[in-house]
């Protein structure tokens, strides 16, 4: 197995609020035809978002509980004023701050907020990680 994410389904109780609130985040939906699921490109990979029934009746298991804490998403920010920044326009949106940004043991700054369907997003500044022109992370080797 090539070592790749190409595509992240997030399994929402209101696919149509759901899709509303990374649209007031300022995403723009890709593939609009496809019925029943919302799609956002998200530089090398893609978001989607699927009615949690579902996903789970899709992949024969019983639908899970998000945001528990063993799973987050996380943007990654240029600067750490933008931290700050996303996490307000997250909570505009609708979202619930469920850490306010702070420095971070690691060198960082950081904040989480939790989406509407209880989905955890990091928000973070890594001066360790920088991004390149189109958004994506450069590991250090």
């Amino acid at each position: 197995m090539e070592q790749r994410i190409t595509l992240v389904t997030l399994g929402v109780r209101d696919l149509a609020r759901s899709t509303a609130f990374f649209e007031r985040l300022g995403w723009r939906r890709s593939v609009k035809g496809a019925p029943g699921v919302a799609f956002f490109q998200c530089g090398g990979i893609a978001i989607s978002l699927y009615p949690v029934e579902a996903l789970a009746a899709d992949a024969g298991v019983p639908p899970g509980v998000p945001g528990s804490g063993s799973f987050a998403l996380a943007h990654n920010t240029r600067t750490r004023g933008e931290v700050d920044a996303v996490l307000a326009e997250a909570r505009s949106a609708g979202a619930e701050i469920v850490k306010p940004a702070a420095d971070a043991f690691w060198g960082g700054y950081s904040g989480y907020f939790r989406d509407l369907d209880g989905y955890l997003w990091e928000v973070a500044w890594n001066p360790g990680f920088p991004l390149d022109e189109s958004g994506a992370v450069s590991l250090p080797g």
